[in-house]
């Protein structure tokens, strides 16, 4: 643990980003700071698997983000589907957009399943945990921007408007199939588990 007023370090500019502003971004910066080893998280030499153990908890920690956002998302889908008329009825009476609603509601339910047998796997430490760690993220990030992104579809123009709020989940959710390791690295940690490489 460094204290912030430690000599040598520094704290660069507040990145500019496409979404995820609530969450500020800025570089690290040590130039020569000297850590007494009273402030050491562990033994000297164990700090890559120190934070190669919190993987995976950061990992359904985004998948977790990502479902909070894609069910606000969809919660403003319906509410606008049941009030906003056209032809002389309202969205939700038309079945196309009705099976839409249902296929996200389905996505959502599997993405929570999901992410709760992860979350349990890594509780119980389970020898498969990184790999279900791994296959919530990827899918779980991918299956709520995809809700989130139709929701911003059935908004139509209203979607893209900032007033809504649709927009800016969009934004935001991008961002979860990145963090925390790519989705494409996340396949490889299945990959890898699935043919027996390490």
């Amino acid at each position: 643990m460094i204290p912030k007023d430690a000599p040598g370090l520094s704290f660069g500019a507040n990145e500019q980003k496409m979404g995820w502003n609530a969450q500020p971004t800025r570089a690290v910066i040590l130039d020569n700071v000297r850590v007494p080893v009273a402030n050491r998280l562990g033994d000297e030499g164990d700090g890559f698997r120190i934070a190669m153990a919190g993987l995976d908890g950061g990992r359904l920690n985004i998948a977790a983000a990502s479902l909070g956002g894609a069910q606000a998302a969809f919660d403003k889908a319906v509410a606008y589907a049941r009030d906003r008329r056209a032809f002389g009825k309202t969205l939700s009476d038309f079945q196309a957009l009705q099976f839409r609603l249902a296929d996200m509601a389905t996505e959502l339910e599997i993405s929570r399943t999901f992410l709760w047998r992860a979350a349990a796997s890594l509780d119980a430490k389970a020898s498969s945990a990184t790999t279900l760690c791994a296959m919530a993220k990827r899918s779980v990030t991918d299956r709520c921007f995809d809700v989130a992104n139709q929701a911003l579809q059935l908004h139509g123009g209203y979607g893209y408007l900032a007033e809504y709020g649709i927009e800016k989940i969009v934004r935001d959710l991008r961002v979860h199939q990145i963090l925390e390791g790519t989705n494409e690295i996340m396949r490889l940690i299945i990959a890898r588990s699935v043919v027996g490489k390490r």
